[in-house]
This record gives structure tokens, C-alpha cells and sequence, in this order.
């Protein structure tokens, strides 16, 4: 079999896998007793290890086989999570990651992961640590968790009042086509002769087929386990049906928490076995983990240069569609207005689908942020908690390839520099926990990216000693300098402020990258910190869309485009409204006073004079919450327009985000009115 095609495939569901598994330890580490992860992880390890078992990659089947055997034991609860074994699996997780991004750099994959594998195996074997939890002998092991007070009660009740309480698991037969109908059928049968008080998974998840191959009841009866037995595996295709009788111990013993339980009595070790000898084991919670699984693929994976090419062939379309509603409006045929309209309503709806085509939701950026927090907070020894909001944001792929590193350096920058020591912290008066929030909003035609951590703050004297010692600024210079101007002084090659140089920052290589790296996408970062409080950046960043709608406009002989989602309103105003004040001219626009530009002063437009007009065309246009007016000649109308690219030799210009082509073959230029209002 020829496997290279298949090896794009591979990696893509390689990343994604190991990208889960992370993301679920993570959640695991929060949620030590939640086995439903441990069942979703187990299930992204699994499927790892077959695919790359089959693409001959056996040193990541072999890793993923021994991070099975660990996870094994504990979605069966004969093992309990610990640090220890958290570190070893992400450590696993790591020396995956580097496997795959090996054969993605066109290697083998082979790695030296024997320590790794010593590690985990000493897990399996019980072995490891001697001062840490051990995993649990099967006469020892503590389930747990499984019933509630309420739940407990009732079983409790009934024990007292001559019931016998079971507690039964029942497996189908894995060529079972019916799951849900043969489970019925058992829980017709054991309503006949009791009542059932619990069964895991719920009715309803059953009755959905959410569940693999087995499930649990706890039932109330008078009837014996090996008559009931004997009931339910006379219902047709039910591989097996094991009824542990419960006493009022054991049952609290199924009803605490794992690690607290307390060793089973003898209808657990009953128990025990019998999980044992099912070698798929029912979810312990299955609900969650259900909720979690992988649904039925509705996608299809498409190289990015096929979209480039679609969108660039949509955008020689929409110029043409241009032409032709120009052709139809000068010819006035009505058949050919009709058929242009037609087609028009028909491109704009493809246009809408190609859009969204290119558009990639930021989580897949953000995704890799809280395992990275983590391990740089735990090697610092700080505590961290990185709070992500908005990372359903969506951002042009080509963008979202891009800001990964930028986000990486403002990241660890927070938690080395920004975040305090524990100690630290609680000598300032603060929590202990120091928080990062990582926030994505669209704001008019851009996204915004922010990093806001409360951490000590930028110490101004520090940045200016450093500043004026590397010869960045004078002493003189340091004395006028307002608070923003020094905070942004960090920005500059090579500084740093930090007293030591570790692993995570402070080699002065970071924030002048970040900068230029995001003024290279066309956006700008921003900085505000407070001293003691902590520091925001904000990363503002371009959608960077080739087709945009746009107000086109006249300024003396030549047309320029301005974006409509930042042009607030038009207006043609008494030129008299416009005051000059100390040289700017200034305009009352609703209860506020607003800049005004004249376009033809800005872009250096010749031939025209302004003076002597009764009104005045004007442009409101607006930047998060500031205004500006610009005045043009004259409105054009709205437009879409293809967003091209001035090209490596013009990539400064100011307040000129691009160029477009018109329907009548003209060129105008794209105005930036990010760049009009400071």
C-alpha cells in the first residue's frame, strides 16, 4: 500500500489527537475523579496507536500501547491519579509531539523514549515511587462515586426492610446491532421482580445507545442473584450478567469518593473480578464521556492552496460582476438588468461561503495556551490560572498561522515577568493564584487579541535606567516622557529589564519580535500597565479578508475605498461648522467635538481647492471609541471591492491598506482609517 498520500492525513489526526489528550489531562488534573476524561483520552490514545501502527510509525504505537495499559487501569479504577503518573503521561503526550513533528519535518519518528516507557511501566507493575499512591490491588481497589445520598438512602432503606440489594453489570454481545432494544428487554425483565434505583449510564443515554458495551443497575429485589442472572442472560444477544449482592457497608463503599472509599468487603472483591474478567468495562460515568466523544465526521480536510486559488478566482469574478452591472445600468435592457441582478444575488451568497471557508476560529491558536501555562507556572513555581474568553473568534487561516508565536511570547513574558511568586503576592496583599485572561473579540474590521495578567506592572524607573544605560533614549528625553511612551519602550530590540536571563524570557529577544511580527500582518500591539496592579496587551489584528465592502469616495480626480464597517455615518455639512483651533480644524459632530481631515491634505491630492464651498462632504469614521471626520468630494456609492495587495515594495505606505480594481478598469486606492486616527 502506498502510505504517503495518507501521511498528510495522518499527521492532521495525529495533531488533533495529541492536541485532545492535552487538552483532556488538563481537565483531568482538575478532575482527578471524573473518569469519563480518562475514557476520552484512553479513546485518542487508542486511535493514535492504530494509526500509527499502520503507517509503520512503531515507536509511537509502542508509546501509546504503554500509555494505554496506564490509562487502562485507571478508567477501570484499579488505579488512582497522582502527580506522578499526570507527569509521566504528558511528558508521554511531549515526546509524541516531538515523534510526529519528525515525520512532519519528513523523519521517521523514532525517538529514545526509554525512560519514558521505565516510567510508565513501573506505573502498570506498581512499582514507581514508593511514597506515592500505589496503584490499587484488585482486592483493594476503591471504586466509589457511583450513588448519590438520596440514592444511598433508599438502598439503605430497603436493606433494612428485607430487601436484597444488587448491584448488577451486564454486558451485550459486542456484535450486537440493537444495544438500546436488548437493554430494554433486560430492564423488562428485572421490573417483573424488583425495582431498579440506579443505572449507570442514565435510561436516557441508554436508550440513545450511549454506552458501549455494558451498563450497571443497582436493583432492589427479593429475588437471588443467580435466578436474576439466570433472567437476564436468557434475553437474546446479553453476553453475560454479573449480580454482586450489596450490604450497607459496601454500599457506602460505592457511594464515596474514590480515593476516600474504603477497601471493599467481600461482595466488592466479587465485583472486582468480575470487572476483571470484562475486559471493556462499562464507563464508570459514561454521560460525560459521551458528551466528549468524537461524533461522526461532516468535514472534509482541504489544502489551504485550493482555497487561495477559489478565492482568487472568485476575486477576478466579482470585478467582472462589477463590469457588468455597470454595462446593464448604461445599456438599460431589462432581460439583461435581470439576468445581472440574478447573478449577482447568486455571487454574493457564494462569495459569503467562500469567506467563510478561509475563517478558522482562534481556539485553534489558544488551544495549546493552558498546557503551556502550566508547565511554565510549575517550573516557576508560581500559581497560575489562565481564564480564555472568546476563542469561538474567527480569523482568516492565514492569520491564525501567524500570531502563534507572537501570543507564545507575550504568554510566557506574563508569567515570568508579569505574574508575582506566591509569596510575592501574598506579601502584596493579593491571591495567592494570579490570573491571566486571554480574550478574542471582533471589533469593526479587525479581531483583538488581549493578554491581561495582575502581576506586579511595569516599574517605570527600572525601564528607564535600562532605556538610557543601553543608549535607547537621554536622560533629558527620560524627564518629558509620559507613562504610555516609557511602556512602550520595552518594545525595543534587544531590551530587557530582567535581572536574570532563565529559560522562559528575559534574553531581550521577545517583545520587539512580537511587534514586528504583528506590524508584518498589518496590525498593531498596545501595552497599558499599571504599576502593582498588572499588565494588558492588546494585539490588534486585521481580518485581512480579500473581499470587503467599501464606501467608495472622490477626492479631486482620483477614487479611494474606505471600509464600511469603520464609517459611522456620511454627511454633507455647512462648511462654516468647521472651527480651526491652534491649527486643527475641529468640528461639533453629536454632542462631540471631532477631528476633521481633509483627504486631499493627507493623501496629497493635487488640483482641487476646498475654499469657498458652502458645504462640505464628510466621512465619519471611527476606531474603537474615537471619531474622525474626513471630507471628500464626493460619494460614489457602496461597493464590494477585492482587497489586493500593494506588494513587498509598497508594504509602509501611509494610511493605504491596499488597492482595488473597478468594475470600469480603474485602479483606487484602500484607505486605513485605523492609521487616520491616532
Amino acid at each position: 500500500m502506498e502510505l504517503n498520500q495518507y501521511l498528510s492525513m495522518f499527521i492532521d489526526e495525529s495533531t488533533e489527537h495529541l492536541q485532545a489528550i492535552n487538552e483532556n489531562l488538563l481537565g483531568l488534573e482538575q478532575n482527578p475523579e471524573d473518569t469519563s476524561i480518562v475514557h476520552t483520552i484512553f479513546r485518542s490514545a487508542h486511535t493514535l496507536k492504530g494509526m500509527s501502527a499502520t503507517m509503520g510509525f512503531e515507536d509511537l504505537a509502542s508509546l501509546t500501547h504503554e500509555m494505554e495499559n496506564v490509562l487502562d487501569l485507571v478508567r477501570n479504577h484499579k488505579l488512582a491519579m497522582n502527580s506522578f503518573i499526570f507527569d509521566c503521561l504528558f511528558k508521554s503526550t511531549d515526546a509524541l509531539e516531538a515523534m510526529v513533528q519528525d515525520i512532519i519535518g519528513g523523519g521517521t519518528g523514532k525517538a529514545d523514549v526509554t525512560e519514558i516507557v521505565l516510567a510508565l511501566k513501573s506505573i502498570v507493575s506498581g512499582d514507581y515511587g514508593k511514597g506515592e499512591a500505589s496503584p490499587a490491588s484488585a482486592a483493594g481497589f476503591s471504586p466509589g462515586g457511583e450513588l448519590d445520598d438520596f440514592q444511598l438512602s433508599i438502598l439503605e432503606q430497603s436493606l433494612a426492610s428485607g430487601f436484597h440489594v444488587y448491584r448488577i453489570q451486564v454486558a451485550v454481545q459486542e456484535n450486537c446491532v440493537l444495544k438500546a432494544a436488548r437493554a430494554y428487554m433486560v430492564f423488562n425483565v428485572l421490573e417483573q421482580s424488583g425495582e431498579v434505583v440506579k443505572s449507570i449510564p442514565s435510561v436516557e443515554e441508554i436508550e440513545q445507545e450511549k454506552f458501549d458495551r455494558t451498563f450497571t443497575v443497582y436493583f432492589v429485589t427479593q429475588v437471588d442473584g443467580q435466578t436474576l442472572e439466570e433472567s437476564i442472560t436468557g434475553v437474546s444477544e446479553i453476553e453475560s450478567a454479573s449480580a454482586a449482592g450489596l450490604d450497607s457497608d459496601s454500599l457506602k463503599g460505592w457511594a464515596q469518593p474514590a480515593e476516600s472509599s474504603v477497601p471493599a468487603a467481600a461482595a466488592e472483591l466479587q465485583e472486582a473480578k468480575a470487572q476483571a474478567a470484562a475486559a471493556t468495562a462499562a464507563p464508570a460515568r459514561p454521560a460525560a464521556a459521551q458528551t466528549n466523544a468524537p461524533v461522526a465526521s461532516r468535514t472534509i480536510r482541504v489544502d489551504i492552496e485550493r482555497l487561495d486559488t477559489l478565492m482568487n478566482l472568485f476575486s477576478e469574478l466579482l470585478i467582472d460582476r462589477v463590469r457588468l452591472e455597470q454595462l446593464a445600468a448604461e445599456i438599460r435592457r431589462s432581460d439583461l438588468v435581470e439576468t445581472v441582478e440574478h447573478m449577482s444575488r447568486v455571487s454574493s451568497d457564494l462569495q459569503n461561503i467562500v469567506l467563510k471557508l478561509r475563517m478558522v476560529p482562534v481556539e485553534t491558536v489558544f488551544n495549546r495556551f493552558p498546557r503551556m501555562i502550566r508547565d511554565i507556572a510549575k517550573s516557576l513555581d508560581k500559581k497560575v490560572d489562565l481564564v480564555v474568553t472568546g476563542s469561538e473568534t474567527e480569523l482568516d487561516r492565514t492569520v491564525i498561522d501567524e500570531i502563534g508565536d507572537p501570543l507564545v511570547h507575550l504568554l510566557r513574558n506574563a508569567v515570568d515577568h508579569g505574574i508575582e511568586t506566591v509569596s510575592e503576592r501574598i506579601a502584596a496583599g493579593k491571591n495567592e493564584t494570579g490570573t491571566i485572561h486571554l480574550r478574542a473579540f471582533h471589533s469593526g474590521n479587525h479581531v483583538f487579541i488581549e493578554i491581561e495578567e495582575d502581576g506586579r506592572g511595569i516599574n517605570r524607573e527600572k525601564v528607564l535606567q535600562t532605556a538610557i544605560k543601553n543608549g535607547v533614549i537621554t536622560k533629558e528625553q527620560s524627564a518629558k516622557m509620559a507613562d504610555d511612551e516609557v511602556q512602550q519602550l520595552i518594545f525595543a530590540s534587544g531590551f530587557s529589564t530582567a535581572d536574570k536571563i532563565s529559560d522562559i524570557s528575559g534574553r531581550g529577544v521577545g517583545l520587539d519580535v512580537v511587534k514586528t511580527k504583528i506590524q508584518s500582518l498589518g496590525g498593531h500591539v498596545g501595552i497599558d500597565s499599571k504599576w502593582g496592579l498588572g499588565t494588558k496587551f492588546s494585539v490588534q489584528l486585521p481580518l485581512t479578508l480579500s473581499i470587503i465592502a467599501a464606501m467608495l469616495v472622490r477626492v479631486g480626480q482620483e477614487k479611494y475605498a474606505i471600509p464600511l464597517s469603520s464609517i459611522v455615518e456620511t454627511a454633507a455639512v455647512p462648511a462654516d461648522r468647521i472651527r480651526s483651533v491652534h491649527g486643527n480644524k475641529l468640528m461639533d459632530y453629536r454632542k462631540a467635538v471631532v477631528p476633521v481631515l481633509s483627504l486631499e491634505e493627507v493623501l496629497d491630492v493635487p488640483k482641487h481647492d476646498e475654499a469657498g464651498r458652502a458645504e462640505v462632504n464628510m466621512v465619519i469614521i471611527r476606531k474603537g471609541d474615537r471619531q474622525a471626520a474626513l471630507i471628500v468630494d464626493e460619494f460614489i456609492g457602496q461597493q464590494e471591492i477585492v482587497l489586493k495587495s500593494l506588494g513587498s515594495y509598497l508594504t509602509q505606505v501611509f494610511s493605504i491598506s491596499g488597492a482595488t480594481i473597478l468594475g470600469d478598469g480603474q485602479v483606487a486606492l484602500i484607505l486605513d482609517p485605523n492609521a487616520l486616527i491616532k
